[in-house]
């Protein structure tokens, strides 16, 4: 008797702590929907109980917004799926030596997709490591001089780098870089800066780091006010005019470091390696180009094909590490190519998108609550539900590789959760643990708030603080 008046109290005392956090998120919502920054908002907001999956407490979640980087976790988990924790990529950079005569030849690079190739975040991929291997085999096979030509056997991906539905304003910008076959030192480089003395003076490009990816590039930055941060844009290039950097730095900074996106990576790499090789330093190498599709089956076709580096990247639960930590999105447009090409032999963003929607639906989710375009969530087209963003979590706490997934979201508020801030919608999902015991997984969104986004984090951290 005593067992059953335990156990009937008990369930009582959860049903009560239940409704108890429903009826705090739900007041917390009116609240915030009644904020004047929110006015014209759309909030969307779904919480289960990460046990049981029940729903603990849900608003507009079935609606369809603008998850920004949140998105990253269809990509993320589908490539755990599909491509496997322990995936790699192999990188190979050869040279076709033109009748056995030494450096009358080219470089031949032979990429597969490789985001992390030249990165600076493991030990294996830095980019000077790399350059010096290649460099010291040209020497040591005596290859020297070399013409400085190359081509990319560039047979696997698409030839458009960039997906549908970026912006003209993003691309040119480190975070808008494309996925290539060939990426190289994750397709970014830095623009340092030096402002005025006051606000409206002139601001000079000192140099760009690495030397060798600098270009034409128009400068109309100037000098702002103190503490008023990075307000520049990047612009690539458009026939027939240069790339154009514009905005505002603060004043008085000597070396204002401005990240941008290189749009021929192979071209830097190759520049890079010659540099090595001649032991010279910034010097832009001439008559350089770049072939996509090259119908070459090394080593046939009577080419003196001699190898000088091969490469393996570190493991895709390693490389999800950093997209999901530092939301790289070269890395996501990366993987939903590579899903695309493994699974369908074509390595198009389309593709990949149509792979993951698919892949989704088969575990449950309709495929209209992931309208998305891209890999990586930077698309302002992208639509999804939070309902649909916390059933992705739900899966991956029962999958093999759920570990490597949770130790690679980062950590805001207090709470293991990716963020997503694109303009005027700022998104988190993840799990937390209570005090108590109780464990949840949620997702919120909210699209078209007015004001600085700081604030609208600062609202929605108070709102998730009711599952502490």
């Amino acid at each position: 008797m005593r067992k059953y008046l335990f156990l009937f109290v008990f369930f009582n005392m959860q049903h009560a702590y239940a409704q108890q956090i429903k009826d705090k998120l739900s007041l917390a919502v009116k609240l915030l929907e009644a904020d004047a920054q929110l006015s014209h908002a759309i909030i969307g907001f779904c919480v289960v109980d990460s046990k049981t999956g029940k729903i603990v407490y849900e608003h507009n979640s079935q609606v369809g917004l603008a998850p920004a980087s949140t998105q990253k976790l269809f990509t993320s988990c589908a490539a755990f799926e599909l491509l496997g924790k322990d995936y790699k990529y192999t990188t190979e950079i050869g040279y076709n030596n033109l009748n056995d005569n030494a450096g009358k030849g080219y470089f031949i690079i032979k990429p597969s997709g490789d985001p992390s190739f030249g990165s600076f975040r493991f030990a294996s991929t830095k980019p000077h490591a790399i350059a010096d291997k290649v460099a010291k085999v040209v020497q040591q096979k005596k290859l020297l001089p070399l013409s400085g030509a190359y081509e990319v056997i560039d047979t696997l991906f698409e030839e458009n780098e960039i997906p549908r539905g970026w912006i003209w304003e993003d691309i040119g910008n480190y975070y808008g870089t494309g996925a290539h076959q060939f990426n190289w030192l994750e397709n970014q480089y830095d623009i340092v800066l030096k402002s005025g003395k006051k606000a409206g003076d002139t601001v000079t490009i000192v140099e760009t780091r690495p030397a060798e990816a600098r270009s034409n590039l128009n400068n109309l930055v100037t000098s702002a006010a103190m503490g008023t941060g990075d307000n520049t844009i990047v612009y690539p290039a458009y026939d027939p005019f240069n790339s154009l950097i514009e905005g505002t730095i603060p004043v008085n900074e000597d070396a204002f470091i401005v990240s941008a996106a290189i749009t021929n990576p192979s071209n830097v790499f190759i520049r890079q390696v010659l540099n090595k090789i001649n032991g010279k330093d910034s010097v832009l190498i001439r008559g350089l180009y770049l072939s996509h599709r090259i119908p070459l089956q090394l080593p046939d076709n009577g080419i003196n094909y001699i190898e000088l580096y091969r490469h393996i990247s570190p493991t895709f639960d390693s490389l999800n590490y950093w997209f999901l930590k530092k939301s790289i999105n070269l890395y996501g447009e990366a993987f939903i190519k590579t899903m695309a090409y493994e699974k369908s032999g074509i390595g198009s963003t389309e593709k990949g998108v149509e792979i993951v929607k698919n892949f989704w639906k088969e575990k449950g989710i309709e495929k209209s609550a992931v309208n998305i375009m891209d890999g990586s969530g930077l698309s302002p087209q992208n639509r999804v539900t939070p309902d649909a963003l916390v059933k992705v979590l739900q899966y991956a706490k029962n999958r093999p590789w759920f570990e490597s997934f949770y130790n690679a979201l980062p950590e805001f508020n207090g709470m293991k959760m990716k963020s997503g801030s694109i303009s005027g919608a700022r998104a988190y999902a993840g799990y937390h643990t209570a005090k108590n015991g109780n464990a949840y997984t949620f997702c919120i969104i909210i699209n078209n708030y007015d004001g600085a986004a700081g604030t609208v984090v600062k609202k929605m951290y108070a709102l998730l603080d009711n599952l502490k």
